[in-house]
């Protein structure tokens, strides 16, 4: 989908496909499962504990980062990450209310 195309959906349309496509890959679902398990930030060494490259895990990292679902604090020469529970809250609320959506028993369908 071109960046032209996306002016014809409404917003909450382009914000449910990029939730939708920020749980495309498993490694950024195994990041925010992560993130979920420790129940606090984390700042030691995500390659460890994912597996990937540095370089995968960063471009991971910033996909969650930039959609908000994640936030990333600088101590000393490391990040520390945790979920953002607000933006978190934000993201299930619509996502619920999209897949909460029922086909109707009485709909004509081929």
């Amino acid at each position: 989908m071109g960046l032209a195309k996306t002016e014809m959906f409404t917003d909450e349309q382009n914000e449910i496909a990029l939730f939708a496509k920020v749980f495309g890959h498993p490694a950024r679902v195994a990041i925010l499962q992560y993130l979920f398990k420790l129940k606090t930030c984390f700042c030691g060494d995500l390659v460890s504990e994912i597996g990937l490259a540095q370089p995968t895990i960063s471009q991971h990292l910033k996909e969650l980062k930039h959609l908000g679902l994640i936030k990333g604090n600088v101590e000393g020469t490391s990040v520390c990450y945790c979920i953002a529970v607000e933006n978190w809250s934000s993201m299930k609320e619509t996502m619920l209310e999209f897949l909460n959506q029922d086909i109707t028993s009485n709909q004509n369908c081929c």
